[in-house]
């Protein structure tokens, strides 16, 4: 175990790699393992019968609940014991039995998330996945390996993302969606397979946006999602609201650039 500087309390029952590194203020519970290369910044938490394995970072101020597998090897049979990474950012929660798997050489060796994260109970988080900041999965919500999620998403409970598919910022998926094409941003989605049925308007107000901003999004929906078949006019019509409202020209540059099929209402 590497590291100098501020207090840690380490259980005595904790088995610690002697090549981990462990950050100031940092505590470990009983019966902890924490594996050959793995980084564990200033003032984390980590509690019983946690298993952390490398390559694996994890920022300051985590939080890791009992029985959370953090950084174990990727659920991929093309996966021959090469050192890919797991990389998270600071101030994440992750609480009991949450599994979070480093990344693939195929998908670029690395699994991230960023910071201000609660995962809940039972979530997965796959291969080569790309997690942003202020997200939130609620109980068993999983992700399968490559995919994106940016920030500001709240997955319900029990929602399951296909491999290869982007969740655009601010969108929310009810309890037990299955989504198996993208989300465009600011959308609230639920159902198997998923459907659109409008903006999250709850969750923008919350975040702040302005009432004519969510209109001038509800509008850019109508057209380009709710229509099922967008024409030349209502791109041209979001195209003006666009040069407007920088969130309008988020939300239509996600739908003009998606390399998949989008959710619809």
């Amino acid at each position: 175990m590497h590291g100098e500087g501020g207090e840690r309390v380490i259980h005595s029952t904790a088995i610690i790699d002697p090549d981990a590194r462990i950050g100031d203020n940092v505590s470990v519970g009983p019966f902890s393992v924490i594996g050959a290369g793995v980084e564990i910044g200033d003032g984390c938490e980590i509690g019983p019968h946690v298993v952390i394995n490398g390559p694996t970072r994890l920022g300051p101020e985590c939080r890791v609940f009992q029985f959370a597998s953090v950084g174990e090897a990727p659920q991929d049979l093309k996966y021959r014991g090469e050192p890919t990474r797991l990389e998270v950012g600071a101030r994440n929660i992750i609480r009991e039995y949450a599994t979070l798997n480093r990344g693939t050489v195929g998908g670029g060796g690395v699994t991230r998330l960023g910071d201000d994260n609660l995962l809940m109970a039972y979530t997965h988080v796959a291969h080569d996945c790309q997690v942003g900041s202020n997200v939130i999965f609620a109980n068993a919500a999983s992700l399968a390996g490559h995919v994106i999620v940016r920030d500001h998403v709240t997955l319900g409970g029990f929602t399951t993302v296909h491999q290869f598919t982007e969740i655009g910022e601010y969108s929310f998926s009810g309890m037990s969606t299955a989504v198996n094409r993208n989300v465009p941003p600011y959308l609230s989605v639920t159902g198997n397979y998923a459907r659109s049925f409008g903006l999250n308007k709850t969750g923008l107000r919350r975040s702040g946006f302005s009432e004519e901003v969510i209109q001038a999004l509800h509008q850019a929906f109508r057209l380009l999602v709710r229509s099922g078949n967008p024409s030349p006019e209502s791109y041209r019509r979001v195209e003006a609201m666009a040069a407007e409202h920088p969130e309008v020209a988020n939300f239509l540059d996600f739908i003009r650039n998606s390399d998949r099929p989008i959710i619809r209402g």
